[in-house]
Formats: C-alpha cells, sequence, structure tokens
C-alpha cells in the first residue's frame, strides 16, 4: 500500500475532518468553498472508493429520505489509519517548505 496521499486525497480527508455527517453533496462542498477549486462528484466518489480499499476512511448507508426519493447518502469517516497518514503527509510538506521565502522564483 502506498505511504503518502496526492494533494486531491489530502484535500478529501481535510474534508472529512471538518464535517461528521460527511457524503459527497458535503465534502464536494467543504472543498468547493475553502479552495475554490471546482471538483466533479465522480472525481469525489471514485478517490474516496479508493481511501476506502486503503483502510483509510469507511462508509455506511444513512436513511432512506422522502427528499431523496427513497435513496439512501452514503456517509464518510476518517479512520484512525487516515488520520496518521494526513499528519505525516502535513509534516512532509511542512519540512519541504521550511525556509523558502515567500515570492521566491522557483527554477
Amino acid at each position: 500500500m502506498r505511504q503518502y496521499l496526492g494533494e486531491f486525497e489530502q484535500l478529501l480527508l481535510m474534508a472529512l475532518l471538518h464535517d461528521e455527517e460527511a457524503y459527497g453533496a458535503r465534502i464536494r462542498g467543504v472543498i468547493e468553498s475553502r479552495t475554490g477549486r471546482t471538483v466533479s462528484p465522480g472525481a469525489i466518489y471514485t478517490a474516496l472508493d479508493r481511501l476506502e480499499r486503503r483502510g483509510l476512511v469507511s462508509s455506511s448507508l444513512g436513511e432512506p429520505t422522502s427528499q431523496r426519493g427513497g435513496k439512501r447518502k452514503r456517509h464518510y469517516r476518517l479512520e484512525p489509519a487516515g488520520a496518521a497518514l494526513l499528519e505525516r503527509s502535513r509534516d512532509a510538506l511542512a519540512r519541504m517548505a521550511r525556509g523558502l521565502q515567500p515570492g521566491r522564483e522557483l527554477p
């Protein structure tokens, strides 16, 4: 199993930290409002499925609602392994950024 997270995976896991009742549309809203980045629902569900297979998130189905025509929402939760890997990823980025000068041109 990969021992690192891509940028989008980090955004997804951070969105789960912001919302205890996280499901696809809410996760999308958190990412879009906080980053200004447009995200497709397909990208979210594909990545969440991959993170779930890696044991970093878990999901469960909520109760059917009449507003959704009897369909159930899939709720996602950050697992301890996901939180630990997210923390390691953030620490690695902070170590890489340490000492860089703001506004400095990259080679």
